[in-house]
Parts: C-alpha cells; structure tokens; sequence
C-alpha cells in the first residue's frame, strides 16, 4: 500500500506550540501507511510560543486578548502552510478545534469568554478552498476510522 500523506497540526503530535506552551496530542495516530505533514500556522507566522491567546473577531480579523492585531501573521502563517500542504500533496487535513487558525466547524466568538460560534479558522477556509478536506480534531471516530483503514 502506497503511502498517504495527511497533513496535521503539529499540536496534535505532541508538539508544545499551543499558544500557552502546551500541546494537545491525539494517541492511536501510529500508521506506518501514513505520513504525518506538520505544520503550526501561528510558529509558521512568527507568532512564537507561548503568546497572547488570539481569536477570530467577526469581522473576520484576528486579535490577541492584548487588543494586537495579529491577523497578518495568521495569514503568512496558513499561506506557508497550505504551501507545505500542496508541496506535499495533501487532500485530507486533521487540524486542532476551535482554534482562529486550525478551527473546523466551531471556534471561539472573539470575547475571550470561551464562547463558541459557529465558523472555521483562516487556515481551515485556506484549505477547504483548495480543495484539501479538514476534519476536526474532535472528531474522534472519523480519525480512528481514517488511521485504521490505511
């Protein structure tokens, strides 16, 4: 069996690049027919680790709970990643919930208050618009179900 290429946040491999240092790593992600891509678009954007948590405001930029505009980053950040993606011929995409990059589905209303909306992070619309499909990370029984039938 050839090997797939899926593209992932690099927080869901265990890698401390969350926005407060931490990681959140998925366990049974161990195929040897899959090749984990990982890409962090906030590090990708020189946003560096830990930062200000940011969230998507509605209109659509992205602000650190400090009030900074960081959108510009967000967005060099998703483009080199979706660069990294294409490179490596990517269709499918597991990225981590609710986060103003990697969110699919739901992310936070830009309150600071740990509200969800519904809505997609700006590097999940990236994707989705290139034709790469993202499943969230909560999706649990949809990534088991992927990782397993390769």
């Amino acid at each position: 069996m050839a090997i797939k290429k899926i593209l992932i946040s690099s927080c869901l491999l265990g890698k401390k690049c969350r926005y407060d240092g931490n990681h959140n790593k998925l366990d049974n992600l161990l195929n040897e027919n899959i090749e984990w891509v990982s890409v962090c678009p906030e590090e990708l954007g020189e946003l560096g680790t830990p930062r200000p948590p940011a969230e998507k405001q509605i209109d659509g930029r992205i602000k650190t709970i400090l009030g900074e505009d960081v959108t510009d980053k967000f967005n060099l950040g998703s483009y080199k990643s979706l660069t990294i993606g294409i490179e490596n011929n990517c269709s499918l995409a597991i990225l981590k919930s609710k986060s103003p990059s990697c969110g699919k589905g739901e992310i936070y209303d830009g309150s600071f208050s740990n509200k969800l909306i519904k809505g997609d992070g700006i590097f999940t619309e990236l994707c989705q618009n290139n034709n790469i499909e993202v499943i969230s990370s909560e999706n649990k029984t949809q990534i088991d179900k992927i990782v397993n039938s390769l």
